[in-house]
């Protein structure tokens, strides 16, 4: 007769067979290994960060480059745990949110205001914006989130870099936390990015032509302005200047990497020496703001580490990016014309908000007039 210790033994000796033989039938899971040209363009590349050709300038023309996009050889692949207490900024960063430029954009749309649209004080005008985005994104996971909400938020997603952390609570001004969440939140979560004042003329899907893999695109900019007049300099902070009101991402990107260091040191350095005392709004587009913002982008379009400069006929610049009326790709980051993101404003080349280009239409505060230029991006954040 089995006994209840005889049934003990009989299922441990079970239990320790079954182990055993599945222990030795399991392989690696798939994710975990690198294709083989990853292998390949591995050992021919050693150092290099980046598998990018360059050939000299965007070309003028509506077409597309024909560099590669940023990747890594085992992009998304396990991340061995490490000790990043005497890393730099950008390590850690890089480290706690890696890129991987073959994902799909993730189907968030983040926005950041005082109240939450289920508030009464959450104000009227901004309601048709803020529904906007739901109806042309179903499926997509949409947030308004509250200044109180996202000190909680960023405290739980940057918990490992607490520099950062100290630099977004040390900002003495709601616009610059605003304009700093946007970068924050894109580089641990990616998805979209707008401003509460924002309508969705056309869903993200379309914002790509059919021809652009989307597994080879990590960012989508904007143009905000393009001053074609000879005294730009005294109205606007760029000669080209890229929106910050709507981006859209991949979380890690190098851009968002690079602004969230950027920002964090400058506002330590700044708490360090006194000079957030007393700051002033008029300096939020360099700091925080679009000009910044602009500065980041060129300066990743043309570093070495992500680009083979050898052949390169010079950098980069405003000059690539004037007068465009189609979308242009550099590596992985999409340029679109001024139309995409700032249409209606009956100047600089945009078209109006039926043009088939017209993506996203942003309430401006005030109007078009060069005194009121120069602080574009700094505006609408400002009124909280």
């Amino acid at each position: 007769m089995l006994t209840f210790r005889r049934a003990l033994i009989v299922a441990a000796c079970f239990i320790c067979m079954l182990y055993l033989v599945t222990r030795s039938h399991t392989s690696l899971p798939t994710d975990r290994i690198p294709p083989q040209d990853s292998l390949h363009n591995q050992k021919n590349n050693n150092n290099v960060d980046a598998q990018t050709t360059r050939t000299g300038h965007v070309p003028t023309t509506s077409s597309y480059d024909n560099r590669l996009p940023l990747k890594k050889p085992n992009a998304g692949s396990q991340q061995l745990l490490q000790d990043m207490s005497k890393a730099s900024l950008r390590d850690k960063l890089a480290y706690q949110f890696p890129y991987d430029v073959e994902k799909k954009f993730p189907a968030y749309i983040w926005q950041t205001w005082k109240y939450t649209p289920a508030s009464g004080e959450f104000g009227e005008n901004f309601r048709p914006a803020e529904a906007s985005w739901s109806e042309k994104h179903p499926g997509f996971i949409h947030e308004v989130i509250t200044d109180q909400v996202a000190v909680h938020l960023l405290r739980h997603l940057y918990a490992s870099v607490p520099e950062v952390l100290d630099a977004y609570q040390s900002l003495p001004l709601p616009v610059l936390k605003a304009d700093f969440f946007r970068y924050l939140i894109l580089l641990a979560r990616g998805g979209i990015y707008s401003d509460i004042d924002t309508y969705a003329l056309k869903s993200a899907a379309e914002w790509l032509p059919d021809n652009v893999p989307r597994e080879a695109i990590g960012l989508v900019v904007g143009i905000e302005a393009d001053p074609d007049r000879e005294d730009w300099a005294m109205w606007y902070s760029r000669r080209i200047q890229f929106c910050q009101w709507t981006i859209q991402a991949k979380a890690g990107h190098p851009v968002l990497r690079e602004i969230v260091a950027n920002i964090t040191e400058e506002t330590l350095h700044k708490k360090k020496t006194g000079l957030l005392k007393n700051f002033k709004d008029n300096k939020v587009i360099e700091f925080t703001g679009p000009a910044v913002w602009t500065d980041t982008i060129f300066d990743f379009m043309n570093d070495e580490r992500y680009f083979d400069m050898s052949t390169s006929k010079g950098n980069i610049t405003w000059r690539d990016f004037t007068g465009m009326t189609a979308a242009k790709k550099v590596g992985d980051l999409v340029v679109l014309p001024i139309t995409s993101f700032s249409p209606g404003v009956q100047q600089m080349g945009a078209e109006d908000y039926d043009h088939p280009m017209a993506f996203v239409k942003h309430e401006f505060e005030g109007t078009w007039k060069p005194e009121n230029l120069r602080h574009i991006g700094a505006t609408d954040e400002g009124k909280r």
